[in-house]
């Protein structure tokens, strides 16, 4: 059975007892602060791998999402979230009402959302660059940008 790589994001730091006690359940690495994990979970299929990894640590730990670390042939990232059960209610009532199952729901609402952003920041770009060849030619420009591409330090936020 193979192993998967997945990414726990944690709703606050781990205490030492606690990532000691994960320590122990399975093989995971933490970042810095101990807000985020990655776990190796053998399993026949990602998916099977989330639900394993929320049913072995889901009680011990302060889980917030569980992700892939890597993406499938698709190139997705399967996400796992537990929903209180007042905001489970209310995501049964929305999928209802555009008569989809909740998970498939929630699939294309995340679809839509990162649609949207890929969108916008496209757009940011395409405003920055207009922004930079009104006052450069293009090839000031293609200089620049090879300058930045062989010694990034940082982009600035649209």
């Amino acid at each position: 059975m193979p192993h998967h790589a997945l990414d726990v994001t944690l709703t606050r730091a781990l205490t030492p007892a606690e990532l000691q006690r994960a320590a122990r359940t399975m093989p995971i690495a933490t970042n810095h602060d101990t807000t985020r994990l990655l776990a190796l979970v053998r399993a026949r299929n990602p998916d099977k791998a989330l639900n394993r990894l929320r049913h072995q640590m889901g009680g011990q730990l302060p889980i917030d999402v569980i992700t892939t670390h890597y993406p499938d042939p698709h190139g997705q990232i399967l996400l796992n979230v537990t929903f209180s059960p007042a905001a489970y209610a209310a995501l049964e009532a929305a999928a209802e009402r555009t008569r989809r199952p909740p998970h498939l729901f929630v699939q294309e609402a995340i679809h839509r959302a990162l649609a949207q952003h890929a969108a916008e920041e496209a757009e940011c770009l395409d405003r920055a660059l207009q922004h930079l060849l009104t006052g450069t030619t293009p090839p000031q420009l293609l200089a620049a940008l090879g300058r930045v591409l062989t010694h990034p330090t940082g982009a600035a936020p649209c």
